[in-house]
């Protein structure tokens, strides 16, 4: 009889630090998913900033260079599309067209000396190198976000309970294509 207590004792030692164990690690993977949540948040922010600024960037560039309509509807659509996109990968990659859309249309500018002279325009183009920089910052903190929870899930025992407490990696803000490409200048 001392003997079935004793390994009932056991047992329940073993069973309840496994328990203890596993809702710790809950509990962290549940703050470094809110971190990362967070972390896009911030993001999100920045992006809607850009966002903000587009329509004030594309009529001033529209006064000048109203021959350049391809690139300005380009810029509004994406725009547009950015501000429909719902999923944190569907913002990303509509984030990531329109940073190239942003080039092609300071390609246009290059074009048009009054227009780079103009103070509205510099003004604007200032606050928008302004937002790339915040919006470079915040997508590597993010990213940071998602590789320390991304370890985390995936390390032994750790793993086995993110497995059973459903905690799946998460993607990375990761470049486009066209960012992966030099542009070309010409002299």
């Amino acid at each position: 009889m001392k003997g079935l207590l004793v390994g009932l004792l056991i047992v329940a030692v073993i069973v309840g630090g496994i328990f203890f164990m596993g809702m710790g690690m809950k509990n962290q993977f549940v703050q470094l998913d809110e971190n990362a949540n967070a972390a896009w948040a911030n993001v999100d922010t920045v992006l809607q900033r850009r966002y903000d600024l587009i329509p004030n960037l594309v009529n001033t560039v529209k006064g000048f260079a109203a021959q350049e309509k391809g690139v300005l509807e380009e810029v509004t659509r994406l725009r547009s599309q950015w501000g429909e996109a719902k999923t944190v990968d569907q913002r990303a990659e509509a984030a990531t067209q329109m940073e190239g859309a942003l080039g092609r249309l300071m390609v246009v500018v290059e074009r048009y000396p009054d227009l780079k002279s103009n103070q509205n325009f510099l003004a604007l183009q200032d606050e928008l190198a302004g937002t790339e920089n915040r919006i470079s910052v915040e997508r590597r903190r993010y990213n940071d976000a998602i590789r320390e929870y991304n370890t985390a899930i995936r390390r032994f025992p750790a793993s086995i309970f993110a497995g059973f407490f459903d905690f799946n990696r998460r993607n990375p803000f990761e470049a486009g294509d066209a960012a992966r490409v030099a542009p070309t200048v010409q002299f």
